[in-house]
C-alpha cells in the first residue's frame, strides 16, 4: 500500500464525526487523545485531526501540529489491520517535536490495532 493520504482517507461530514464521537472507543497516548470506531462498509481507514484553538491561538502553530500528526499517521497507517475511523485530539499545551508526536501516534495505532482484532 502506498504511503499517501488521499481525500477519501479524511473523515468528513457531520454524521460520520458525530457517530465516531458518540459511539467510538478511545484512550490517551502521550500527547494525543484518540477515538476510533470500526468502519462499516468502507474499504479504507479515515482520519480526523483536531488541535484546540483554546491552547494555540495562532493558526500557524495549529496547522504545524496537524501536519505533524497527519504525517506520522501517513507513515504508519499500515499498522491498522482493518478499516477504522479514527480521530486524534491534541492535548498538550505546547508544541512538541515531531519525534514525540510520532511516538504518540505509534502508541495510539498499536492500541487501536490490538482492540479491533
Amino acid at each position: 500500500m502506498a504511503a499517501t493520504l488521499s481525500k477519501s482517507e479524511r473523515l468528513c461530514g457531520k454524521k460520520a464525526i458525530a457517530e465516531l464521537m458518540e459511539h467510538g472507543k478511545g484512550g490517551v497516548a502521550g500527547c494525543l487523545r484518540y477515538k476510533f470506531l470500526k468502519a462499516g462498509e468502507a474499504d479504507v481507514s479515515r482520519i480526523l485531526v483536531s488541535v484546540p484553538k483554546r491552547h494555540f491561538k495562532r493558526a500557524v502553530k495549529r496547522n504545524l501540529l496537524k501536519r505533524r500528526i497527519r504525517e506520522s499517521y501517513r507513515l504508519q497507517k499500515d499498522l491498522l489491520p482493518a478499516p477504522v475511523d479514527i480521530a486524534f485530539l491534541y492535548l498538550d499545551r505546547e508544541v512538541l517535536p515531531y519525534e514525540a508526536i510520532y511516538a504518540a501516534v505509534t502508541a495510539a495505532l498499536t492500541a487501536v490495532a490490538s482492540k479491533t482484532e
